[in-house]
């Protein structure tokens, strides 16, 4: 449970290709009063949707997405001014040094973590 303040009616881009982890997470943030856009399992997908100029107030990002790394639409989301996490199981070592300011989870994410990490 998060302080519900911090994801009621928020619009939050949920890019997670592993289908189990996927549903429970947009169960979790439902349940929590946000507004889940997906989960998306592709690259290409993530990418349409952002570009379609979607309202996302922030996002949950598994940085590798069908084998593709997911590095475009982070790209996307920080020119969009989007906050948003990985969740991820590599070290935090993969991550490439131009995203050193964005919040790494471990999977299996911590929703209070990814609420803080987007709106805290």
């Amino acid at each position: 449970m998060t302080d519900e303040t911090l994801l009621r009616g928020k619009r939050i881009l949920l890019v997670e290709d592993e289908y189990v982890l996927a549903n429970d997470l947009q169960r979790i943030f439902s349940e929590e009063g946000a507004n889940v856009l997906g989960p998306i399992a592709s690259v290409d997908d993530a990418l349409d949707l952002i570009e379609a100029g979607e309202t996302i107030d922030g996002a949950v990002l598994d940085m590798n997405l069908q084998g593709e790394m997911a590095f475009p639409v982070a790209d996307e989301l920080l020119d969009h001014g989007t906050p948003f996490v990985f969740a991820t199981g590599y070290d935090r070592s993969a991550v490439p040094d131009r995203y050193r300011n964005i919040v790494c989870c471990e999977k299996p994410v911590s929703i209070q973590t990814v609420a803080n990490a987007l709106f805290c």
